[in-house]
């Protein structure tokens, strides 16, 4: 049965964000996960979360407003990418997070894949005991973004060799990418160690767009995938008006399970 986190950056934004864990607790989730979680110190999230697992955040993105997205391929950034990571790093570690996304930046061409790689490299060799994943991002979402390609990143992923080091499949994302997105989870799905989903066509509540939820639990049943699957959608009417998705796909999984 696959383990649901909400994504408390999106979801339960009817609340404070340390009111959230506790919300996604009662509504069914069995974790969450925080893009950004900097702002707040970490005694104050321990806090919060509880006994609640503490799925994935990102690494700091620099000045959002000015158009950073991270630095991990971006030239010449080598020694920001560092202090951003180590400080993502601290928060991922003394939180608990299962993953932490290493975000790429906004570059292009082979120099800033020599760069992304390098640092990649440099990443888990600081965090032996850290998962890292590696997200593509559509360029209608996240314009110049440097990772914007699921063959690009498993072709990287597999250069790099790290055990440590696994794909992110946002549904969302890939979608956008390719229109068919059930096709990338089966090209790639040995490589992901993170879930995201979202529904079509306006990234609200699950479902939609082509792709069988039910089937992809069914994979991750059958793979015994580690991972987490997260909520990252925008509720259309808020959040817990629209949650019959996860009480479909928990008993789905809970049925499989009795049998």
């Amino acid at each position: 049965m696959p383990r649901f986190a909400a994504n408390l950056t999106m979801l339960f934004t009817e609340v404070a964000p340390l009111e959230r864990p506790a919300y996604a607790a009662q509504a069914g989730f069995d974790g969450v996960e925080v893009l950004f979680p900097y702002d707040v110190p970490v005694a104050d999230w321990v806090r919060a979360l509880g006994d609640m697992p503490l799925a994935l955040i990102n690494t700091p993105p620099g000045d959002w407003a000015s158009g950073d997205r991270g630095f991990a391929a971006v030239p010449g950034a080598e020694a920001r990418f560092r202090d951003s990571f180590l400080r993502g790093a601290d928060y991922a570690t003394r939180l608990g997070a299962a993953r932490l996304h290493v975000m790429a930046g906004v570059a292009k061409g082979p120099v800033a894949e020599e760069v992304f790689l390098a640092n990649l490299a440099w990443a888990a060799a600081q965090t032996p005991d850290l998962h890292l994943t590696l997200e593509p991002l559509n360029p209608a979402d996240m314009p110049g973004y440097f990772l914007n390609d699921y063959d690009h990143a498993a072709r990287m992923i597999d250069d790099l060799a790290v055990p440590t080091i696994g794909l992110q499949f946002d549904l969302w994302h890939a979608t956008r990418l390719y229109g068919d997105a059930a096709a990338v989870w089966q090209a790639h799905k040995s490589r992901v160690s993170h879930v995201q989903i979202a529904g079509f066509p306006n990234r609200a509540e699950p479902g939609g767009g082509g792709f069988d939820l039910t089937a992809l639990c069914n994979d991750l049943d059958v793979m015994g995938f580690p991972g987490w699957l997260s909520a990252e959608y925008v509720p259309a009417a808020g959040t817990l008006r629209g949650l019959g998705w996860l009480a479909a796909l928990k008993g789905r999984a809970m049925l499989i399970g009795s049998e």
